[in-house]
């Protein structure tokens, strides 16, 4: 909370607990995964108590940080060289995440433009397994079906969370709720279309046929790549709602609703992953490369 009294551009927080109480929760949410997986401190492994109490620290820190941030524009503090700082911060988050999904992108792109040079190894084991990409036995999931209900869900929630911000700055409030809720909904139906197709994809074994080698290394880089992403879009749903629920309860203005505008701009990054993704790991380089 900025200091009472100080009339100045600048924002000045009061000393806060939520640093210390979520590096503690972070801490306790990687003992308990270590826990979890390996057994510590004498409890043995598949105790999970740890990491919940992690999580739930984790959540609270969350919930807590942020209240105080929304008062804080409440009362006025967020002045327009603060919202400046928020705008740069929030950039540069979006930014790291970019880079989190290009570390993903590099790995497929080097199994699947590379595996041919990985063929002339010596080692016998590492031929086989780059020999092809996808490897043999793996049926790889159609491209234009599930995948692409997806992408025309996530496009069309691009439409629906633009016209939300377009309505708020108009001062279309009842607008800027339809919309924010249509891209809400639309965001769960990825999701679910998402789970959908995972419990195929297990059930079916598509990734793990009698002769797929090197299974592992193409399902750990599918999952990884749109499980993350598929992550992001449950995280970007929570920040949406949460904005639909202060938008309901009064909050945000035509000239100051930068927590409405930093949601719309997470969604829109979303957006643009998922085309990489499905233009790459399930149009182009998805259906028998290299075989």
């Amino acid at each position: 909370m900025a200091h009472e009294g100080v009339k100045h551009d600048y924002h000045l927080v009061n000393p806060s607990p939520w640093p210390l109480v979520g590096s503690a929760a972070a801490v306790v949410l990687a003992l308990g995964l270590v826990i979890g997986l390996k057994g510590l401190f004498g409890i043995p492994k598949g105790q999970w108590l740890v990491l919940g109490l992690g999580a739930a620290g984790i959540l609270f820190t969350f919930f807590g940080w942020w209240a105080d941030v929304i008062r804080e524009a409440n009362h006025g503090d967020h002045t327009p060289v603060v919202s400046i700082g928020l705008r740069y911060g929030m950039i540069l988050f979006i930014v790291s995440e970019v880079m989190f999904f290009v570390a993903w992108f590099w790995v497929f792109f080097e199994m699947t433009l590379f595996h041919g040079v990985r063929a002339h190894s010596s080692v016998e084991d590492v031929r086989t397994a780059w020999a092809n990409w996808p490897p043999k036995g793996i049926e790889t999931v159609p491209a234009f079906e599930l995948p692409l209900i997806n992408t025309l869900t996530l496009l069309l929630s691009g439409t629906t969370v633009t016209w939300a911000h377009h309505a708020l700055q108009t001062g279309d409030r009842k607008g800027a709720k339809i919309g924010l809720a249509l891209t809400i909904a639309l965001g769960v139906m990825f999701t679910l279309i998402q789970a959908y197709e995972y419990n195929h994809i297990l059930s079916e074994k598509l990734f793990y046929g009698p002769e797929a080698v090197n299974a592992g290394l193409y399902g750990s880089s599918f999952f990884m790549a749109t499980g993350f992403h598929g992550f992001h879009v449950i995280i970007g749903t929570i920040f949406l709602t949460v904005c639909l629920i202060r938008l309901m309860n009064g909050a945000f203005t035509p000239k100051q609703h930068f927590g409405f505008e930093a949601a719309a701009w997470y969604w829109h990054f979303v957006d643009v992953v998922w085309l990489f993704l499905f233009s790459f790991i399930y149009v182009i380089f998805g259906s028998g490369w290299g075989h």
